[in-house]
């Protein structure tokens, strides 16, 4: 068979097609956390062990642009969860760009139409990516660990300080039956891009889903605006050449063709296995996904779950300083009005205008317990401004005596049972002559 003449012009959509493998191609390839989710078991293991996807590989790329393009420090912060840093948005427009020219170049050096396996192969990796990254988020749901219910603390804090974000975090994770539906939906709709009779389906769900998760970003500031937008434009992707047939079926109500899957081999056969291998794979992702949140649960939430030996909201009911009763005045900056603790190494002290403060706590051998100033992201540890003996004369009652920034101090609380919070005991009701807002 002679080979197709290099001559013409490849059609818009071609090039679009060109466009697409190049930039979503890198784009999922350099977000590690795509791959991850489609090692299944292994990722939880390949994370915790020390290799290049450990380190700001694109540091020696976004960093130069960052200063030259743009004026602005684009190092990756590796103690930062969020995914819209200034490295990020970098490395974005630098895949734009290294897009935008390959395209060129590739149309430039190849003018045939693009071959069917292009987009049968690259509509599988834009399944696999956007499906692993559906059943990730959706167990980290269905498994209640992104959105943990409020702490001990964060029952104290007053609304109008809380940030968008945290309100959505909490608001979420407030109610474990909201939060595991919401995961539920998404791991549905990771599953179904697996398979290829339903891939069409759990596309438009996973564009439901990524549009709402994009629309609460969006308006909650949620630092995950870049892989939310980029989700919904790879469910878009995935659902273009079947909008005609679906606006058919939907909106016009006329008969519509199958909506089949781009084959990947020409012979019935290597089909049929690879879409067993895709399914297969889908499993493997669910399995894996769904250990690393039980885990991750288990280390959170479970019985065994590390709790500080004083755990619980404590009351200050005498605040002795210098010999002296303080009392329990407002503008008073000595003494307190709450204690709280939780993490093993964690607590919070409220001061009397209701301010927060965070302090690392150390639970000695001989019994001493010394707070020290909240050390987050730092690796040395502070020198601690409290040495405090605790008493438990019942189990609700706390006495702590010894040295507050380098004066005698005796703290008399007692413990304040979290379910008095309206928040925690309000509960389900089917019927309500008047709707409960307080």
């Amino acid at each position: 068979m002679p080979a197709a003449p290099r001559t013409g012009r490849p059609a818009p959509t071609q090039i679009a097609l060109r466009f697409c493998v190049i930039y979503f191609g890198l784009f999922c390839l350099l977000l590690t956390y795509i791959p991850f989710a489609l090692l299944g078991i292994l990722g939880r293991w390949v994370r915790e062990y020390r290799g290049p996807w450990n380190m700001p590989i694109t540091d020696p790329i976004t960093g130069p642009v960052g200063r030259t393009v743009f004026g602005v420090d684009a190092q990756l912060h590796q103690d930062s969860g969020a995914g819209d840093q200034t490295a990020v948005w970098v490395l974005v427009f630098c895949l734009l760009v290294v897009a935008v020219v390959g395209t060129a170049v590739w149309t430039a050096v190849d003018r045939r139409p693009s071959s069917p396996r292009l987009l049968a192969w690259f509509t599988l990796f834009l399944r696999l990516c956007l499906g692993g990254q559906m059943v990730g988020f959706g167990f980290a749901k269905l498994i209640p660990t992104q959105m943990p219910a409020p702490t001990l603390a964060q029952l104290l804090q007053p609304y109008g300080e809380l940030s968008p974000a945290s309100v959505l975090w909490l608001q979420v994770g407030s109610s474990y039956p909201y939060e595991m539906a919401l995961g539920a939906v998404e791991v549905v709709a990771g599953l179904l891009l697996f398979v290829s009779r339903t891939a069409v389906l759990g596309a438009a769900l996973s564009l439901a889903c990524t549009a709402q998760i994009l629309l609460l970003n969006m308006t909650f500031d949620i630092p995950e605006k870049l892989l939310a937008s980029h989700l919904l434009l790879i469910s878009l992707i995935l659902l273009a050449p079947y909008l005609r047939r679906l606006a058919d079926v939907l909106v016009r109500q006329r008969a519509c063709g199958p909506l089949t899957q781009p084959a990947l081999f020409t012979a019935a056969r290597k089909n049929r296995i690879a879409t067993w291998v895709v399914a297969a794979m889908g499993l493997w992702v669910a399995l894996g996904s769904g250990y690393d949140r039980w885990v991750v649960w288990q280390e959170q939430s479970g019985a065994a779950s590390p709790k500080s030996e004083l755990y619980g909201i404590w009351e200050v009911r005498d605040f002795t300083l210098d010999g002296q009763l303080v009392p329990p005045l407002t503008t008073d900056e000595t003494r307190w009005q709450r204690l709280v603790f939780d993490d093993p190494a964690q607590a919070t002290y409220q001061r009397m205008n209701g301010e927060l403060v965070p302090a690392r706590a150390y639970f000695r051998p001989d019994g001493q317990l010394e707070l020290a100033s909240d050390t987050t992201g730092a690796s040395e540890r502070r020198p601690p401004f409290a040495t405090l003996a605790a008493d438990r004369p019942t189990p609700d009652q706390l006495l702590l005596s010894g040295i507050l920034h380098d004066r005698p101090v005796t703290i008399a609380l007692e413990r304040r049972d979290p379910n008095t919070f309206t928040l925690r005991s309000r509960g389900f009701h089917w019927v309500q002559d008047y709707a409960y807002f307080r």
